[in-house]
């Protein structure tokens, strides 16, 4: 009966060590400073096929961060289990945008510090954070990347083709390079000099040239 009554008056110490109002004030302040991050995401990728599902990630990261932070803080016994649970967690989802590593750990850390109190920390950390990234992510240092897919039948249009995108841009560099009988496809990294692509419509009409295809990319070769 003693026992009883003992989990009983720490379970009720456990529920009253964190009031319903603090919890309500940091749940709430995680899904606003989370919707924050999110949009800050959004307004900031540059990688080819944007996932609104990382978005919504952010979002509930932030406030189940929240909740366990709340939880470790409230109860010692409780964070060592629940550090033991964590350590057995394996995460093995590829991240493919070094940028997408910052914004986790931003979503982490805005709800480490709300469930720790420090609210004015978490807000002006949140809204420097993200200025500052919508400002040295979308500057632009210079021209967009493109990849042009040349295919030749040969030596002569191959210098051909060459010579008419390095008078066409300001930087041509041939990235990879396939040779079979009678058909060679060339990979060239290129920077163009105004944004104007009607020049593939002539790379396509050279003698010796069967196709010219011209892709955007972020500048993360794949060869």
């Amino acid at each position: 009966m003693e026992m009883k009554e003992l989990l009983k008056s720490n379970f009720l110490d456990n529920i009253t060590s964190v009031s319903i109002l603090d919890m309500a004030v940091a749940l709430i302040l995680a899904f606003g400073l989370g919707i924050f991050i999110f949009l800050v995401y959004k307004k900031t990728y540059s990688g080819v096929m944007y996932s609104s599902s990382f978005g919504t990630t952010l979002v509930a990261l932030t406030m189940i961060t929240t909740v366990v932070i709340l939880a470790v803080t409230s109860n010692v016994v409780l964070s060592l289990g629940m550090v033991g649970a964590l350590s057995i967690v394996r995460f093995r989802t590829a991240i493919k945008e070094p940028l997408d590593i910052a914004f986790l750990f931003w979503s982490i850390a805005v709800g480490i510090v709300l469930a720790a109190g420090m609210i004015p920390l978490a807000i002006i950390g949140s809204v420097i954070i993200g200025v500052i990234l919508l400002v040295f992510v979308n500057m632009k240092s210079g021209s967009n990347p493109y990849i042009v897919v040349v295919r030749c039948d040969g030596h002569e249009s191959e210098k051909k083709a060459k010579s008419f995108l390095d008078s066409k841009t300001d930087r041509c560099v041939v990235k990879s390079k396939t040779a079979q009988k009678g058909s060679v496809e060339l990979n060239m990294e290129i920077r163009l000099k105004e944004d104007n692509t009607d020049f593939v419509n002539a790379l396509a009409d050279i003698e010796g040239v069967s196709s010219a295809v011209l892709v955007s990319y972020n500048g993360d070769y794949m060869g």
